[in-house]
């Protein structure tokens, strides 16, 4: 595992075209296998001796603002992600003794907790802690005596967790603002679609019992779509929408657009059509430069229209969520494109990052890069 000085300093050598990994020229099926299989291999070869992954504390004075718990709460979900790749990935012995270890850590570590008053990102590790959980207790191989109680126990804990943090409007949120409450009072569109399929499976499995949950976090991300296919960043009830180089502009929107549709589309909103999908994969690549211009700087938001650089690995994971929405004949050429800016920026050693600080980002950028080339390749079953 590298240490956050010599991900930093890595980084910035890539930024300045110093890196330029073979796979940069390559896009094909053949080769986006090969890196999954590189990209697991990373996991298999990092994972920590307790099953978990990188660290799960602050590794940069430049992250030092936020709450101790913070930090923790991030490896949760980035662990949770992880778990998904191995889950979805074609098993062998190796693999399927990580993700054994991945899935008894995720059951047993403790449950992340609010960090301070405004500080409140352990939303993340309830996120990606759900919608990992809701996929483990959906899978065979955990579905004996020896792994049915704990995963549906942890399933429970994260979505319980999440609905007491369920902010009036009905979205989710990792901040809040004077005066601060115990039930926080601001959310976003991504974080919240993030999780809305997840809800739907967990009122299935009885994880969740009122489905105005998943129903109120549907209605909040509807409210957040612009005339223009851009989704706002939060939910106000004028957007903030200023002229010129703004966050709710479509290019600003790029990484949100992809995961909003997907999750309502999901949910089954029938105004999120096939020509919607693909309007914002078209916007997606139209606009791209400002995903790309974006990455690897270390300082969130400050961008072209306030993109953070942990939006690219994010944005192509759900986009590539997105195209498998559309009618199979449709999806080669999108997931084609898309494979070339994955390709292009993986590490020689399988792993891939958009935000350069912090191991967690590896781990998370690494799956999120996973997801988004198994989702085009033939017999796919990834799901979020």
């Amino acid at each position: 595992m590298r240490t956050a000085a010599g991900l930093v300093a890595t980084a910035f050598a890539a930024v300045l075209g110093a890196q330029e990994p073979a796979a940069a020229r390559q896009d094909g099926r053949a080769a986006a296998q090969a890196g999954v299989d590189k990209a697991l291999e990373f996991f298999v070869k990092t994972q920590n001796p307790d099953g978990s992954w990188g660290s799960t504390s602050c590794e940069t004075t430049m992250e030092m603002v936020f709450a101790i718990e913070t930090h923790y709460a991030w490896s949760v979900a980035a662990h949770g992600l992880a778990t998904m790749t191995l889950l979805q990935a074609k098993e062998t012995p190796e693999r399927r003794a990580a993700l054994d270890k991945a899935v008894r850590w995720l059951c047993n570590s403790r449950m992340t907790l609010r960090g301070s008053t405004w500080d409140n990102d352990a939303v993340w590790g309830w996120l990606y802690g759900t919608v990992a959980m809701t996929e483990i207790a959906r899978d065979a191989r955990f579905s004996t005596d020896e792994w049915r109680g704990p995963v549906g126990h942890r399933g429970r804990e994260f979505a319980g967790w999440l609905q007491k943090n369920q902010e009036p409007l009905g979205g989710f949120g990792y901040y809040d603002d004077p005066p601060f409450t115990q039930r926080p009072k601001w959310g976003t569109s991504f974080s919240t679609a993030s999780v809305l399929p997840a809800l739907g499976i967990a009122l299935q499995l009885g994880w969740l019992e009122d489905s105005e949950v998943r129903d109120r976090a549907a209605g909040y991300i509807r409210k957040c779509r612009l005339p223009n296919g851009a989704y706002q960043y939060d939910l106000g009830a004028v957007p903030r929408m200023n002229g010129g180089e703004h966050i709710n502009d479509v290019k600003g929107s790029l990484g949100r657009i992809q995961v909003c549709n997907w999750a309502l589309r999901r949910a089954g909103d029938p105004a999120v059509t096939d020509q919607v999908i693909e309007k914002g994969l078209q916007q997606f690549f139209e606009h791209h430069r400002f995903l790309a211009i974006a990455r690897m700087r270390p300082i969130p938001h400050e961008a072209y229209y306030y993109v953070a650089a942990y939006f690219y690995m994010f944005g192509h994971c759900y986009a590539a969520q997105a195209i498998n929405e559309l009618p199979e004949a449709e999806r080669a050429d999108w997931h084609r494109q898309l494979r070339s800016h994955l390709a292009k920026i993986q590490w020689d050693d399988g792993s891939s990052i958009d935000f350069p600080n912090m191991s967690c980002m590896q781990i998370a950028g690494t799956s999120f890069s996973i997801l988004a080339f198994q989702a085009g390749l033939p017999g796919s079953h990834v799901r979020l």
